[in-house]
């Protein structure tokens, strides 16, 4: 780097006939990177302006995954805060009719019409024997296999509602998927490698309980051929699967929302 003082004009003048020096040089040359030059530079000009404009002020090549699940956590603590407020809501709206319930005829008769029912939609704490099926990721060899993906060690939405259809098809009366009860319209997904079951996220290992007959669901999960494929994954990579018969199984009430927003009467 050359470093120009304010100790008189002498090293001015002999920078400016340095510079004058150094461009009539250049032109004399007439060489192709007298066009190339400023053309590339006016391609340049013209990126950085777009990149600006779409950046809008952000750094373009951040990375968000951190800012994601920033985002996620502090969605989590939104879902948790108005869960809590309508559990209170609710207790609010059954002590109410509770109340009301004792002098009010119409509303006594209409909670004896629904009471045989509430066991049925899953809003009532069930006990039984039944199963617990664990699924869990598979640690990642190293070095990985060339025919293998990361895909191939995790477990995936189709693996867990493999095994919950195959539950239900074995007659399961109750189902808890992480302690959590799931009822006919409970929706499986995963995100990522993660569980997202009633607006809240749960990491491997998956705990699936069901109750019912235990041999007949058990049946049923090896009879599934979707559940077949899984274990395939199972023996091929090393994913967890395991089923334990349960003596005695807890299914918490289902305290979730119970609206239909669709729903068809088959023909």
């Amino acid at each position: 780097m050359v470093e120009y003082t304010s100790g008189g004009g002498a090293s001015w003048r002999q920078a400016l006939r340095r510079a004058a020096s150094a461009l009539h040089f250049t032109r004399s040359r007439r060489s192709g990177w007298s066009i190339g030059v400023p053309l590339i530079g006016l391609a340049a000009g013209f990126l950085f302006t777009v990149s600006a404009n779409t950046a809008q002020g952000t750094v373009l090549r951040e990375d968000r995954r951190v800012e994601l699940a920033q985002l996620i956590d502090a969605k989590q603590t939104e879902v948790d805060r108005l869960a809590g407020e309508a559990k209170a809501l609710q207790a609010q709206v059954d002590g109410t009719t509770n109340e009301l319930a004792v002098g009010d005829g119409p509303i006594k008769q209409e909670r004896e019409r629904s009471a045989p029912w509430q066991e049925a939609a899953g809003l009532t704490e069930m006990r039984g024997p039944g199963l617990t099926v664990r699924l869990n990721d598979a640690p990642i060899p190293v070095p990985r296999p060339d025919n293998s993906r990361l895909d191939d060690y995790v477990i995936h939405q189709q693996d867990v509602q493999a095994v919950v259809n195959a539950l239900w098809a074995g007659g399961a009366e109750a189902m808890t998927i992480m302690d959590v009860r799931v009822i006919s319209t409970s929706a499986v997904r995963c995100v990522g490698n993660t569980l997202l079951l009633h607006g809240r996220r749960y990491s491997p290992e998956f705990v699936i309980r069901a109750i019912g007959d235990p041999g007949r669901m058990r049946s049923t999960l090896d009879a599934s051929p979707s559940v077949a494929g899984f274990r395939d994954a199972v023996r091929n990579f090393g994913l967890g699967y395991t089923v334990t018969t349960e003596s005695s199984i807890t299914a918490p009430p289902y305290t979730g929302p119970t609206d239909l927003r669709y729903a068809e009467v088959p023909s």
